[in-house]
């Protein structure tokens, strides 16, 4: 489990991306609020930053030809078992993860150089689409 660093969805590869997409629906549905130490930064904060991190990967996706179920783009929805619920929009909105800074995009470029996605330094990448 893990939500890439938000400057590289653009660069991920299609398992990666798509991955991303399964992992946001996975925690905006039953996964909201379980522990898992890769994502627990994310329940600090209101659902409705993880929303908004769903949708730049949507549009990512999109602009690649994959489609998302457009309920997606209800921040309500919450999947297939869960429908629709009206999420506690009460916690701290910001632009993104705090936790996405310079040290954990350099730990998510590690995890993609190794399995063989990324080459170069973390300057000048090189992504295997």
């Amino acid at each position: 489990m893990r939500l890439w660093h938000v400057s590289l969805i653009e660069y991920l590869p299609r398992q990666q991306l798509l991955g991303q997409h399964r992992e946001c629906c996975g925690l905006r549905g039953k996964g909201w609020g379980k522990q898992h130490a890769t994502v627990n930064y994310v329940f600090k904060y209101s659902p409705v930053m993880l929303y908004k991190f769903h949708l730049l990967v949507i549009k990512e996706m999109e602009r690649r030809g994959y489609h998302a179920d457009k309920l997606w783009l209800d921040y309500n929805y919450r999947g297939k078992v869960l429908g629709y619920a009206d999420y506690n929009m009460k916690g701290l909105v910001l632009e993104k993860y705090p936790e996405h800074d310079q040290k954990y995009f350099a730990e998510c470029v590690d995890n993609l150089r190794g399995k063989g996605i990324v080459r170069g330094s973390e300057n000048r990448l090189f992504v295997k689409k």
